[in-house]
């Protein structure tokens, strides 16, 4: 038990000596820079998924027809 206690002792020593932790700010504009590219890449991947969708349809469309 005393390792487990003594690993987690040291994990938190490591966290408060050794990271370098991020200003508010730069939490602030990197959490935007995230959150439009999240945004950009839901509507590629919802365009992507339509053009195929059109494209599938059109296809099965032509086998029937």
């Amino acid at each position: 038990m005393t390792k487990v206690f003594n690993y987690i002792t040291d994990a938190f020593v490591e966290l408060k000596t050794n990271v370098t932790w991020p200003t508010s700010g730069e939490v602030q504009k990197y959490t935007i820079i995230v959150a439009i590219f999240s945004i950009l890449l839901s509507l590629a991947t919802w365009g992507v998924d339509t053009v195929f969708e059109k494209a599938l349809s059109v296809f099965f469309n032509w086998l029937k027809g």
